[in-house]
Order: C-alpha cells, then sequence, then structure tokens
C-alpha cells in the first residue's frame, strides 16, 4: 500500500467511523474552535485530574480533514499530561509547516499520515483545527467555554 492510499484509508476511517465524537458530560474543559477560512467548527471536551488528560471529546461539523484530524489528536493526548499533550502539538504543528524532525514526527502515531497536508495550503487550517483548541484551551484555561458566536456553514469553502 502506497502512502498516499494509507493517508486516505486512515482519513476515512476516522471521519467516517470517529472513536471520540460525542459530546461529553462532566468535562473539565470545553471550548469551541472554528476554522473562519471554511466554516469547520468543533467543541472540544477534555476530562483533566491533576494534570493528566482522562478522558476527550468532540462534536461539530466540517470536512473530512478537520474530523479525522480531532480524532486522531484524542487517540494521542487521553493518558497524556497537559504537558506532553502541548508537546504533541508543537510537533504536530511543526509537521504542518514542515519543520518538524522525522523522530518527533514518529511520535503522532496515525496523526503523523497528515504530513503531506503542509504541501496544501488551503487545508493546513482544516488539519490544525482540533490542535489550535487543545493549545488554547491548555494554554489559558481560564478562557475555556463554549463561545456562542455562530460559525458559518460547514465546509463551504473546503474541497473535501
Amino acid at each position: 500500500m502506497d502512502t498516499k492510499e494509507l493517508y486516505r484509508e486512515i482519513l476515512n476511517d476516522h471521519n467516517v467511523n470517529p472513536v471520540h465524537k460525542t459530546e461529553m458530560d462532566g468535562a473539565t474543559l470545553k471550548l469551541h474552535g472554528v476554522n473562519p477560512s471554511c466554516g469547520d467548527n468543533i467543541v472540544l471536551y477534555l476530562k483533566t485530574e491533576n494534570g493528566i488528560i482522562t478522558d476527550g471529546s468532540y462534536t461539530g461539523s466540517g470536512c473530512a480533514i478537520s474530523q479525522a484530524s480531532v480524532d486522531m489528536m484524542l487517540d494521542l493526548v487521553i493518558g497524556k499530561s497537559e504537558e506532553e499533550a502541548k508537546n504533541l502539538y508543537e510537533i504536530f504543528t511543526g509537521m504542518i509547516h514542515g519543520t518538524a524532525t522525522e523522530e518527533q514526527i514518529e511520535q503522532l502515531d496515525e496523526a503523523a499520515s497528515l504530513s503531506d497536508i503542509s504541501r496544501m495550503p488551503s487545508r493546513v487550517k482544516c488539519a490544525e483545527l482540533g490542535w489550535r483548541t487543545l493549545h488554547e484551551m491548555l494554554s489559558s484555561p481560564a478562557k475555556t467555554r463554549e463561545f456562542s458566536r455562530q460559525a458559518s456553514q460547514p465546509h463551504e469553502n473546503c474541497p473535501i
């Protein structure tokens, strides 16, 4: 199986059969994230205890890349410390912008399949949506709330 085929298979699986796409009761952190360039939006929910992410989920709508990326991200960060999750955010962002090393990218597990997004500038914000929302949650927990602003129609400008 070539890399592009594997990428499509992983992306499709996380988009069509997301493990973490559900509303969460009792979340300790909750934040609405939106990609204003195309309307992808999510609400990210995390449960944390003593600095460890014990559970996570999301709701929302958007293109396959935005939705699959957040599902893969949650696979990675559940069970990790908040600091480890922030580090994974830095690695993912570096991968998307072409600055991460192969050794770093290996830490991303299935999310590493999104590395080719760096060659598709119009899709970078889609892939980063969940990761940016996570980073904002963990960096500014006092700001974590569901924003009341309405997002535009999901994925109206995204090709997938």
